[in-house]
């Protein structure tokens, strides 16, 4: 199968997560569940660094987008590889403090951010700050002279290049507006980046990178925007240390993901880090490391949600799956973004003589609780056990209590 890696496989025509049947897993701890993989997390982090570092020949910082999933064990296992964080929110931040990441090795990227999320990202030495408007600047001083005298904050800026992309036109995180008409409200503007920099510098802050995110789920069709975007990135990188403060990083933020269906092309990522590395090389900067921010890459095909089946309904010609499980409660991508597929197969029968289309069905009282739509599969009997693959990211660290739904547990593997 297309999906296949080192954590789900087929084996005798039934599913394995790891090295155990996926009703056995679903078995001994019922359902719905979580299974993330170790050795799957592992593989897709030393890949991208391997990427990386090969095309640019600098220090290479994965900084893993906490807000895929914050799963403690997940978080011990990328410490254990001296992976970085991207966090967007002072819990985040204390999150991973607590899993013993240390401020070093974390980057707040907060928007619209508040006096009391500033302070509570403060308190915290040695993390980054991303200044996401100029107007934000004003408030960190502030509070800086009030309560932090004295402290040395290390500071980035965000750079909105005016072209964003994404598989959704609500995660797309730069531009003026998404391709539905909705406002960016990150980073900022060209013209106000060095201004940006000579104000953090007079506040008393130490400006020592630049960041851009263009959004989230690229594919093979966005690299042509993405390397535009990579230019315009190096560009007023060189404008900012011509103008006297030199950089010691580039953060180009996230954005490519896995391959979620076999129709998706996946995004390039072995010629985005070669680009990004010829781009560099020619420009004359004098950056020692570059950072990069994958979430979904990391961790989505590195997790499987397992649910059961209840019945099989038929209505109007169509054939349900009835599970025990609600989207917003564990997996809410495919009810939040028409765009979300994920395969998802019979762990008693990937693939057999009697494959139907199944709509799979939450049980919330909600049209669009549905994993997927019609999705040709063996079909299913009472008391199997569903797959719902890619579901590492989005899933749990986007779970809700809706309908007073339970969220369901999860393993690390």
């Amino acid at each position: 199968m297309w999906w296949e890696n080192n954590f789900v496989r087929v084996r005798h025509g039934r599913l394995y997560i790891g090295r155990r049947p996926a009703e056995a897993i679903a078995r001994a701890f019922g359902t719905p569940i979580f299974v993330y993989g170790r050795s799957r997390i592992l593989a897709n982090i030393d890949r991208l660094q391997t990427i990386f570092s090969r095309a640019t020949g600098l220090e290479v910082r994965i900084c893993y987008a906490l807000k895929a999933n914050p799963n403690p064990g997940i978080l011990e296992t990328l410490r254990k590889r001296n992976g970085w964080i991207d966090a967007v929110s002072p819990g985040e931040v204390e999150a991973v403090r607590r899993a013993g990441f240390p401020g070093e090795r974390i980057l707040f990227t907060g928007t619209s951010v508040s006096r009391e999320d500033l302070r509570r990202v403060f308190r915290h030495r040695g993390v980054t700050v991303n200044i996401d408007a100029l107007e934000q600047i004003e408030l960190m001083k502030e509070l800086k002279e009030a309560e932090f005298p004295g402290r040395q904050i290390r500071v980035s800026v965000r750079l909105n290049p005016g072209m964003g992309r994404g598989f959704n036109p609500r995660v797309v995180t730069a531009g003026a507006r998404s391709a539905d008409g909705i406002p960016v409200k990150f980073g900022l503007e060209e013209k106000k980046i060095l201004p940006a920099f000579e104000k953090a510098a007079s506040a008393g802050f130490l400006p020592v990178a630049l960041h851009q995110h263009l959004g989230s789920g690229w594919v093979a069709q966005d690299f042509a925007v993405v390397k535009t975007a990579v230019e315009k990135m190096v560009k007023v990188a060189r404008e900012v240390e011509k103008k006297g403060f030199p950089l010691e990083f580039l953060d180009f933020g996230g954005g490519f993901g896995p391959r979620y269906s076999n129709a998706q092309r996946p995004f390039p990522v072995e010629k985005y880090a070669s680009y990004i590395g010829q781009k560099i090389a020619r420009s004359g900067l004098g950056i020692r490391a570059i950072a990069v921010e994958p979430g979904k890459y990391l961790v989505a095909d590195a997790g499987v949600l397992l649910v059961g089946v209840e019945y099989l309904k038929e209505s109007h010609g169509l054939l349900f799956a009835c599970v025990n499980c609600g989207t917003f409660n564990s997996l809410p991508r495919p009810a939040v973004y028409p765009q979300a597929y994920h395969e998802i197969v019979n762990c008693r029968a990937v693939r057999g003589p009697d494959m139907k289309p199944v709509t799979v069905a939450g049980n919330l009282c909600e049209t669009g609780d549905v994993f997927g739509r019609e999705i040709l599969m063996s079909v299913p009997r009472r008391g199997d056990v569903l797959a719902v693959l890619c579901a590492g990211a989005y899933g749990r660290s986007m779970a809700s209590h809706f309908n007073l739904r339970t969220i369901p547990k999860e393993i690390l593997i």
